[in-house]
């Protein structure tokens, strides 16, 4: 659900001038966020939407953690929309969950999560992925040859398995799970390193060295197959822990999170504009 963004954001302002020294600023800021429902073979699927005030604007589609349109994710993807883009936030658990629902960061929401990680088939990830990315394409108005697509955690593996869509031109994966396990999905078992060598998108790959979900033999066993595959890519390792982009909780990394939020917006300008 969306909750008033004017909670998630905060409103623009003018920094005085210091002296004799002023500063300009190019400003842009974003229309209410709005949703719409695309038909999927499993049934609609809610996608909130964050765009700037005008212009025409690349999508990037942005997959959220196991708790679906979270504040956190919200609010990262107002920020990405401030910078040029369209933003869309599928709800990922469209089948199990009334449109508009959020899980809580709390042991139910993340037992809930984590069960319907594991209970939807793969087949249906890839299928939203497909349904909406056409939604975008079969517009008449959108001019530009490709979409980005960004995810975190779970969202991280989904924005990695929409890019063998050829179509998607720039994928940033934000401590992506289950990858290296190849559990993602129904009876636990995906193919997505398998298939790897399908992706021509360029793919920024971010996780933290302190993160149990995908530890130093997993991120390594990724690195390498991405290696002998030669797709197009760049890594970096942190010294932080899952999640540190939610900017909820003990885990939020602001300095981290900054660094990774700069490498993912000159991959989007350009891979994307």
């Amino acid at each position: 659900m969306l909750v008033a963004l004017k909670d998630f954001r905060a409103e623009g302002c003018t920094r005085p001038s210091l002296g004799h020294i002023s500063y300009s600023f190019t400003t842009m800021t974003i229309q209410e966020p709005d949703f719409f429902d695309v038909q999927t073979p499993s049934g609609p699927m809610r996608v909130h939407r964050f765009i700037p005030q005008e212009g025409s604007w690349p999508v990037v589609i942005l997959y959220s953690e196991i708790y679906q349109m979270t504040g956190p994710i919200a609010r990262l993807a107002a920020r990405l929309a401030c910078e040029g883009f369209e933003v869309l936030v599928p709800e990922v658990y469209h089948e199990f969950e009334e449109p508009g629902k959020v899980l809580c960061y709390d042991k139910e929401g993340t037992d809930r999560g984590n069960f319907l990680k594991f209970e939807k088939p793969v087949l249906g990830f890839d299928s939203d992925a497909t349904a909406l990315i056409d939604s975008v394409f079969n517009r008449p108005e959108y001019r530009w040859k490709g979409v980005g697509t960004i995810g975190f955690c779970l969202g991280g593996h989904l924005s990695f398995r929409a890019a063998f869509d050829r179509r998607v031109h720039a994928s940033a994966c934000w401590f992506p799970t289950d990858i290296h396990s190849a559990t993602l999905g129904k009876g636990q078992c995906d193919d997505t390193l398998d298939r790897s060598g399908e992706i021509t998108a360029e793919l920024l790959m971010i996780f933290g060295r302190q993160d149990p979900h995908v530890p130093a033999e997993g991120r390594r066993k990724i690195y390498d197959h991405l290696s002998e595959t030669g797709r197009n890519f760049t890594w970096h390792e942190f010294n932080t822990a899952h999640a540190f982009a939610r900017d909820e909780g003990i885990r939020y990394d602001a300095a981290v999170t900054r660094i990774g939020w700069e490498m993912t917006l000159e991959l989007f300008k350009r891979r994307l504009v």
